[in-house]
């Protein structure tokens, strides 16, 4: 079974927000794939998918961005979820608004969600798929502008990587991270 991680920050205030591109690619996954609704468990909400075949969990850390692990590690450890069989999506604001980026492991690359989940699974060998939110504009605080509403002239490519991503994660379920990263790097 496969794990499916969507980062995030819980509550209105951050929905519809750059660093809530997980979050939506989670809800896109589930309104294609979902079985049932979601629970409260790990930590986040947890709801079961069948993604055109292979059985996943998809979960959504309600712990804020900087502690997901502590949503991560708890579900692995009740799946015994190997590490190549969870696949964390998140933000990244060195891509270009819409670019996504598919990867085996490596370093977090300065995300904070990234950071906890290797720290706390003490590796960093867990796919990721990254979603570009394009850069700060000069004499922006990072924070600040991942934490920004989406604007209007984003909101389409956004929405296109969304379904992309979605369409990524499928091919991640069946056929691999290889041709996962093939296919959308």
């Amino acid at each position: 079974m496969k794990l499916v991680v969507g980062l995030g920050n819980p509550g209105k205030r951050y929905q519809d927000t750059r660093h809530n591109v997980g979050y939506a690619v989670l809800a896109e996954l589930g309104r294609r794939f979902g079985l049932g609704f979601p629970k409260a468990r790990f930590h986040g909400e947890l709801l079961e998918a069948n993604l055109d075949g292979a059985r996943a969990m998809l979960l959504s850390p309600t712990t804020y961005m900087n502690r997901s692990g502590v949503s991560v590690q708890a579900a692995s450890a009740f799946y015994k979820t190997p590490e190549e069989d969870i696949l964390v999506i998140c933000d990244d604001l060195n891509l270009p608004v819409g670019k996504l980026r598919v990867r085996r492991g490596g370093s977090s690359g300065g995300q904070k969600g990234l950071e906890d989940i290797i720290r706390r699974l003490g590796t960093d060998q867990f796919p990721r798929l990254r979603v570009g939110i394009g850069s700060p504009p000069q004499q922006w605080d990072a924070a600040d502008y991942v934490l920004g509403k989406i604007p209007e002239e984003d909101r389409e490519p956004m929405e296109i990587a969304v379904r992309e991503s979605a369409d990524a994660v499928v091919v991640w379920s069946h056929e691999g991270i290889d041709p996962c990263m093939n296919r959308y790097n």
